[in-house]
């Protein structure tokens, strides 16, 4: 029971990642304050998770309102902010980087870039008020590599990684933890989505096109959702004290070669 009593935030807690680190963290113990844009997604996650206890928000996370309003209603139901897991993010397709529009950059940059500036300009201030606490930030290997086909949404987790080094840097005193998650390909929804487009182009199936665009990664495979939240559970546990400012890849070895 590494979190037992814990007060864990977790963004984009409806779906993915997110929601099976929801689902990890509760049964080890920790009190849950989960946001997401999918409310009906988090009703359904919140009827999973029984007992365990619970306060779920509708927000935008490029919104300064609605994260602001999420820290403080955290606050005021829990009494303290111990873990936050910023993995709110989106992905569209991939393209060349003429072929993205000004729109599809932006949006990117808000979800995935600003989503993180904001969630830890209003987590940081708790947390070390209290004394420390761990944040988890979900960036990718396209955040430590180039990312060709995938321009902006390499710029928004190069972003990520970025907030997370120098959060890390300015709060180590303060006793706050700040690491980024990095995973490659994983079986998520998101995952899915665009491989279908990618495979109805050419015909293909969803197994078929996975396989193909695993072949430059030394496993062999894609990840599956636990491989990634085993290591989202690991970077955010207290025991795990002498580590921040690190960008983990879990990856199959893709960013080895």
């Amino acid at each position: 029971m590494r979190f037992d009593e814990k007060t864990v935030l977790i963004s984009g807690a409806a779906s993915g990642f997110g929601r099976l680190a929801a689902m990890r963290f509760a049964g080890e113990g920790a009190k849950l304050s989960l946001c997401d844009r999918d409310g009906d997604g988090l009703a359904a996650l919140t009827q999973e998770l029984g007992g365990a206890e619970v306060l779920t928000q509708v927000v935008d996370v490029s919104s300064a309102v609605d994260q602001e309003a999420h820290v403080a209603a955290t606050l005021d139901r829990f009494g303290a902010l111990d873990i936050a897991v910023n993995n709110a993010g989106i992905f569209t397709e991939m393209k060349r980087l003429p072929d993205t529009t000004l729109d599809e950059y932006e949006e990117m940059m808000a979800v995935n870039g600003r989503g993180v500036f904001l969630a830890l300009k209003y987590q940081l201030p708790v947390m070390a008020a209290a004394g420390g606490g761990s944040i988890v930030n979900t960036a990718s290997v396209a955040g430590i590599t180039g990312a060709g086909y995938c321009a902006a949404y390499a710029a928004s987790k190069h972003a990520v990684v970025g907030l997370t080094k120098a959060a890390a840097d300015e709060y180590a005193r303060f006793g706050v933890r700040v690491n980024a998650l990095c995973p490659a390909f994983a079986r998520t929804a998101m995952l899915y989505g665009f491989t279908d487009k990618m495979g109805a182009q050419k015909g293909e199936g969803r197994e078929d096109t996975l396989d193909r665009i695993s072949g430059r990664i030394p496993m062999g495979r894609v990840g599956e959702a636990d491989e990634v939240v085993n290591v989202m559970l690991m970077l955010a546990d207290p025991g795990n004290s002498f580590m921040t400012g690190q960008a983990i890849a879990v990856d199959g070895g893709l960013t080895a070669i």
